[in-house]
């Protein structure tokens, strides 16, 4: 969540790879092809939201997000879809032509938070990274990771990249950002 402004001073500044999360709007688009990130994940957005609750509804208004992947591929940045751990959402991914998706681990990293049986949730997750791998998709997975969460999710095999942000900073104001940035890093390898 951050302003125009400060995406600018970001880009002007950075030595890594950009991965820039956007909402399905015109408004957005425009921001993403002027900023030119590498990476790009179209992501759901309430304006009510601090932070997002679930996967893309990729029904709706298919066309301009067909339109919105399209624009950003000619770009030149690598475009993934933020969705449910679902077979349906994997195979309309696919369809909509992007390079990868990111599967919403909200749901399993909240029963693993409280000490709930998480395992119908980890087995969906599963057979969306199997079926988004043997069908050519690259698969991410992020939301609500901790190291414990993590740690599950590092054994399914054919998760390329894992998006942890919120609580590696929350934890990061304890034990050093390099500290935080080391244990997940040694929990997911």
């Amino acid at each position: 969540h951050i302003r125009e402004f400060d995406l600018k001073e970001i880009k002007s500044k950075l030595k890594i790879p950009l991965n820039l999360e956007i909402a399905a709007t015109n408004e957005m688009l425009k921001i993403a092809l002027k900023s030119r990130p590498n990476f790009v994940c179209i992501v759901p957005e309430k304006r009510q939201e601090l932070t997002t609750e679930g996967g893309l509804n990729l029904k709706y208004n298919r066309s301009l997000l067909k339109k919105i992947i399209k624009s950003l591929k000619k770009n030149k940045s690598r475009v993934s879809l933020f969705i449910e751990p679902s077979l349906k959402d994997i195979r309309d991914s696919k369809y909509l032509e992007v390079d990868c998706v990111e599967i919403h681990t909200g749901k399993f990293c909240n029963l693993v938070n409280q000490n709930k049986n998480f395992k119908k949730e980890l087995n969906k997750i599963k057979k969306a990274v199997e079926l988004g791998n043997r069908i050519g998709l690259e698969v991410h997975a992020g939301h609500g990771l901790t190291y414990k969460s993590a740690k599950i999710l590092s054994k399914v095999k054919g998760i390329k990249e894992f998006n942890i942000g919120h609580f590696l900073i929350g934890d990061s104001i304890f034990v050093g950002l390099a500290n935080s940035i080391k244990k997940f890093k040694k929990i997911i390898k």
